[in-house]
């Protein structure tokens, strides 16, 4: 069970995929299954038009980060390089409402977790955080 106390990150995650491609939260859990997982490995998924849906809930502990599953909650945008304007404004929206809930997890991308090579989300989530939630 994945403790609110014990959140220490929030890991902003792109799916990878083509930037036109409208993928689901349902598409990322059938591509997680195939993966041999529980099922999608996120806590929310972004839509290209926007649209925040639910992936595994918020006590759940994701799949998503390597070694930092048990202290973070993940969110991932659908693409790659070339997020919408909707997209932004919905994670703005949502790492707004965890911060509240979880005040003392750091935003930081897939990238900057240090144990990976990933690029992902491929841009830089620390800096956008700190310029976008104020």
């Amino acid at each position: 069970m994945l403790l609110s106390k014990n959140i220490k990150f929030i890991v902003v995650h792109c799916s990878d995929t083509e930037d036109k491609k409208n993928l689901k939260a349902v598409d990322i859990h059938e591509m997680h299954l195939s993966f041999g997982w529980d099922g999608i490995g996120y806590h929310k998924v972004i839509q290209r038009s926007g649209k925040i849906e639910n992936g595994r809930p918020e006590f759940w502990i994701g799949a998503h980060v390597k070694g930092k599953n048990q202290v973070s909650l993940g969110v991932c945008l659908i693409g790659r390089n070339n997020f919408t304007t909707k997209q932004y404004s919905s994670l703005r929206r949502l790492l707004k409402k965890w911060k509240i809930l979880y005040p003392k997890a750091k935003i930081i991308g897939h990238r900057d977790v240090g144990n990976t090579k990933k690029t992902c989300p491929n841009f830089d989530v620390i800096t956008w955080s700190k310029e976008n939630l104020i």
